[in-house]
């Protein structure tokens, strides 16, 4: 295909060289600048990071050649801890790579966490100031501190090593993610959910989202030393639990439902039995009656899903007291109206949306979806039947996250669903370094359902809803 390239070349009228691509009067063509070689910069850092990534990559593969898998599970973890901390001894010996104490334990930590863990996502699953973490690539790892991004001081050697990661937290749930099906979302031992994405619909390479949840769940009275929200309204959500009001919360992504959610579970009593569903586990509830349903994706075939609406469905057969959706995202938000409708009164729910009433919007939309040819009427009937109570969440621009308001849901006006906010954030400024200035605060409007509330033996003060002065 090569042979004889140069005889394309002609003569040129200017010199009596050969010039490839010379014009047809024998004339020269202007030739192109040699493109010179592109080398990339590499850092000192980067440098040491790379040596560092492969010297752990010789000694993860001479590890797993040498360990047992099968019997992985039952070794006793200051055993586990002398072979691989004997392992990388006799390397370094062989290779002449001399290593401080510290840099020595840390190399024995990291093939740990290889071989038990996540690998690189160890440290940052661990840190309890981390929030997001977030994989674009096996080079870029970022996390969120604070509400604010950082890029993290660590990487995965390259695209296998991030898969291999990834199929370790699939499989542990029976789920799988490959060419044919390349999204999936799944969870961490702790409840930790976890999105990941990879080639051919991740263009630039497997891309992770993990959002951590506590280890010590969030309480509402650690939100209200947060600033998310103040005691009276602390106080009004915790008496709506206990009243069981049908409570929607509602929010943008990353605001912090299911946080809120968790919260306020905590004040239903140990004596309802609660039926959680989900699409990868999440919710930590604390009562002891408690039965949680997931999800099932479809198997290679297909075939085998089990959807959110199939859950709901089946719950109601399953004599609950209360039941909780993690987040309605389809048709399942009419059989979790019906649910609301028909005696399982305290039920509970998320969705993703800016405000209250954009939140009602959503549901009616997630209802249509049904495929029944319903009017919109009976669905706004349906919903202001149902649901008593609208929690609105957002993040704030200081990354702060935040209830913005409490609304009542009051009944209907001709085909019109009626609200009336109890609490209310009030932005008042920011200052230099960006941070929010602003107080929630009560509107001044005693709820519709404060006799309810009474009713059930709980006590309301009409100053819990006053307007403060000044």
């Amino acid at each position: 295909m090569f042979k004889n390239f140069t005889d394309r070349g002609k003569k040129s009228a200017v010199d009596d060289k050969i010039v490839p691509f010379a014009k047809a009067d024998g004339s020269a063509a202007v030739a192109a600048k040699p493109v010179e070689a592109f080398t990339p910069v590499v850092t000192p850092e980067d440098a040491e990071l790379i040596k560092s990534l492969e010297l752990k990559s010789r000694l993860h593969d001479a590890l797993l050649d040498r360990l047992n898998l099968a019997v992985l599970d039952k070794v006793v973890p200051e055993e586990l801890r002398r072979e691989v901390a004997a392992l990388v001894t006799e390397e370094l010996r062989d290779s002449n790579t001399p290593l401080r104490t510290d840099q020595f334990k840390k190399l024995v930590d990291e093939l740990l966490d290889e071989v038990l863990g996540l690998g690189p996502l160890e440290p940052l699953i661990a840190d309890p100031t981390i929030n997001d973490i977030l994989v674009n690539g096996h080079t870029n790892v970022y996390v969120e501190r604070y509400g604010v991004l950082e890029k993290a001081p660590v990487r995965f050697r390259d695209e296998r090593h991030l898969l291999r990661i990834i199929d370790k937290i699939v499989s542990r749930i029976g789920r799988r993610v490959d060419e044919s099906n390349p999204w999936v979302d799944a969870r961490l031992e702790d409840g930790s959910r976890v999105n990941a994405i990879i080639r051919p619909c991740a263009i630039d390479g497997p891309s992770v989202s993990i959002r951590k949840f506590s280890r010590n769940p969030l309480t509402l009275e650690r939100l209200v030393q947060s600033g998310a929200l103040n005691d009276q309204a602390a106080k009004f959500l915790k008496a709506l639990v206990e009243a069981r009001m049908n409570i929607l919360i509602s929010g943008g992504t990353g605001s912090g439902k299911t946080t809120m959610l968790n919260a306020i579970s905590a004040f239903i009593d140990h004596k309802s039995r609660v039926v959680t569903i989900e699409d990868a586990a999440e919710l930590q509830l604390m009562q002891d009656h408690v039965v949680r349903l997931e999800t099932r994706p479809p198997n290679p075939n297909g075939q085998g899903a089990v959807h959110q609406r199939d859950l709901v469905r089946n719950a109601l057969r399953m004599r609950p007291d209360r039941i909780i959706v993690g987040e309605v995202r389809g048709a399942e938000a009419f059989d979790m109206l019906q649910a609301m409708n028909t005696g399982h009164d305290g039920s509970m729910t998320t969705v993703h949306a800016n405000s209250a009433r954009d939140a009602i919007s959503r549901v009616e939309q997630m209802v249509s979806m049904m495929g029944m040819e319903m009017p919109l009427s009976a669905i706004r009937a349906q919903i202001a039947a149902g649901l008593h109570i609208i929690v609105q969440l957002t993040r704030l621009s200081d990354g702060r996250r935040r209830v913005v308001s409490i609304s009542e849901i009051t009944g209907l006006e001709g085909d019109v669903i009626t609200l009336q906010d109890i609490f209310v954030f009030r932005k008042k400024g920011k200052t230099e370094d960006g941070t929010i200035i602003g107080e929630f605060i009560p509107t001044g409007i005693r709820p519709r359902c404060a006799d309810e509330l009474i009713a059930a033996g709980i006590p309301v003060s009409p100053s819990d809803f006053m307007v403060p002065r000044g």
